[in-house]
């Protein structure tokens, strides 16, 4: 027999998927005549398959040995780097800054030190985060920035917050900025730009058009240059719409494609100059809800930002 406590990232969650999670063991067919059975009751209870927990249910499980096994420890996660730049941390959300070079999630590649897994190693480190004790949700992140972008990047210490986050970044009130380095000289110091974006994921590559088809989809950058010097210029650029490589592929489109890119730019003739990543960082984040936001309120109307970004400093003299 074995008792289990529902914590709170586990509120909302169905009894089958519960017991599934704690008892992976446990062929389906028996777990569900376990539930009928009442060998597994919820307070005391009988309960139906489909109920759904609340926080402080306790579950009573009087099954065999052999279905209660502790699953072998073993968190990759522990293998990541400790290096992590917080820009700003509370009970339910961190913001890190993504070195550039650092993937965001696990690729086929890369699989431990990702920024996930190095915040996933800080939280259990911290305290905060004990994989034993959280049966459905692990920290997560909300959003995503290319490997070789640096900047801000949201994760979730709770399942109510990636849900609020989630739900608060679909609907644009998250607002996201971006410092940039390109090549020449905008006519215009601010403008909108705008066309339609089609993916090849063979090629992991994007590319632009004036014209709507079936396969792409419609894109929009804001952006105000801030300094130019030697044929280059610093730009502040705010993404209306979120899609794979825009900034990159639509200043390239227009051409001014950025210093340091080897996907869109002219990453040959930028290594001679001496920059061999490319000049893109995701350097503010302000919340900018219009509709509740729940336990999240509290951030409504905060901003954060990332001070020293090495390009700006470096070709402008500026700290933006």
């Amino acid at each position: 027999m074995k008792t289990f406590i529902v914590g709170r990232n586990d509120a909302s969650l169905r009894l089958d998927k519960f017991i599934a999670k704690n008892m992976p063991l446990m062929p389906k067919s028996l777990m569900y005549k376990y539930i009928r059975t009442k060998n597994i009751k919820v307070n005391g209870k009988r309960a139906e398959i489909s109920l759904k927990l609340n926080e402080g249910d306790k579950i009573d499980a009087y099954v065999k040995d052999e279905f209660l096994a502790e699953p072998q420890k073993n968190y990759d996660f522990l293998a990541a780097s400790t290096k992590l730049t917080i820009v700003y941390e509370d009970e339910n959300i961190l913001l890190a800054d993504k070195p550039q070079g650092v993937l965001s999630h696990p690729d086929k590649n890369q699989y431990t030190d990702t920024l996930i897994c190095r915040i996933k190693r800080y939280l259990y480190e911290k305290g905060e985060y004990n994989p034993e004790g959280e049966n459905s949700f692990a920290p997560a992140l909300a959003n995503r920035i290319d490997r070789n972008t640096g900047g801000i990047v949201i994760a979730a210490k709770n399942a109510e917050a990636l849900r609020i986050l989630c739900d608060k970044i679909k609907h644009r009130e998250v607002e996201k900025r971006y410092l940039a380095v390109v090549h020449g000289v905008p006519k215009q110091k601010s403008g909108l730009l705008e066309g339609y974006l089609e993916k090849n994921e063979q090629k992991n590559k994007v590319y632009l058009s004036k014209n709507k088809s079936d396969n792409n989809s419609f894109i929009k950058t804001a952006y105000n240059v801030l300094a130019s010097k030697n044929n280059l210029s610093l730009l502040d650029i705010e993404l209306l719409t979120g899609r794979t490589h825009q900034i990159r592929a639509h200043f390239a489109w227009i051409g001014h494609p950025l210093l340091g890119d080897g996907k869109y730019g002219k990453l040959t003739d930028d290594k001679k100059l001496g920059f061999n990543k490319q000049a893109l960082y995701s350097y503010k984040l302000g919340f900018r809800f219009v509709t509740d936001a729940g336990l999240l309120n509290y951030l409504n109307n905060k901003t954060f930002k990332v001070k020293g970004v090495w390009f700006a400093e470096q070709l402008f003299s500026t700290n933006v």
